[in-house]
């Protein structure tokens, strides 16, 4: 078939086949059932090429890839090949005209050329996969010092301008976002993994600018922060056609200082 198995052979290609999907959980990232027994790359049996195979007590080796690996997810992914041919899985689908709502992890592992449990390994649901697509299409957020204030503050305005480019310039990334908050378990695991830490930083930013006498001390820190990022917002979010030039946090902050300056530096 083309279209959705044409993806399938393009993915699965570039990892090293494309997994039949009944093939047990104890297969290698990338291989396929007919991977040659001699084969480096083939794990001996009853292990995976990530390490032992670890199931609960009484269910037998030969578990469908169905259900999630009784393994503990421990930190990063182990295979950054198999990683990435799933990420790109998901774009590839929702490029294709897939709705998130349509994607099934089965769907998602035949086009990347992986077993279910490769992506169980990495993501708990689908939700927390799709989060990860979304911030892999995104900028990277920008390195801060952690130390500074108002120059943090900047860096973190910087990077609200440029995602807000990205969304314009990228079709797929703006309809990822309007189907994002149709889906409330979606957009809450966004929120909480992706936006929350953004905004805990900005916070952070201007309390050490508060504290390094950058600005007022008498304002709740909250609003300062909101006075900061909000015109940001209204200009990437709320005004889609406003302009967003390379100088726009240096404007918003140079404005804004002189309300929040101590009275010596006016």
């Amino acid at each position: 078939m083309q279209g959705q198995d044409g993806e399938r052979d393009r993915h699965g290609a570039r990892n090293g086949g494309d997994a039949s999907p009944g093939a047990p959980v104890g297969a290698p990232d990338g291989t396929s059932a007919g991977t040659a027994a001699g084969s480096p790359d083939r794990a001996p049996a009853g292990t995976s090429a990530e390490g032992p195979a670890t199931t609960p007590a009484g269910v037998p080796a030969g578990t469908p890839a169905e259900a999630p690996d009784a393994e503990p997810r421990r930190g990063r992914p182990r295979s950054a090949a198999a990683e990435r041919a799933i990420l790109d899985a998901v774009i590839a689908l929702l490029e294709a005209g897939e709705p998130l709502a349509g994607l099934s992890i089965e769907r998602i592992a035949r086009t990347a050329g992986v077993g279910k449990a490769t992506i169980y390994r990495r993501w708990s649901d689908k939700e927390e996969l799709f989060v990860d697509v979304v911030r892999d299409m995104e900028p990277d957020d920008p390195p801060v010092s952690g130390t500074e204030g108002l120059a943090d503050l900047r860096v973190m305005l910087e990077s609200l301008r440029t995602r807000g480019l990205a969304q314009r310039s990228s079709a797929l990334l703006h309809n990822i976002f309007a189907q994002m908050k149709s889906h409330p378990k979606l957009w809450n695991e966004y929120h909480g993994t992706v936006i929350a830490p953004r905004r805990l930083a900005l916070l952070e930013a201007v309390r050490r600018a508060v504290a390094a006498g950058e600005l007022r001390d008498d304002l709740d820190v909250e609003l300062i922060d909101d006075l900061f990022v909000g015109p940001m917002l209204v200009r990437t979010v709320h005004r889609p056609d406003a302009p967003l030039p390379d100088d726009l946090a240096d404007r918003i902050i140079t404005a804004l200082l002189q309300g929040l300056a101590p009275a010596g530096r006016v």
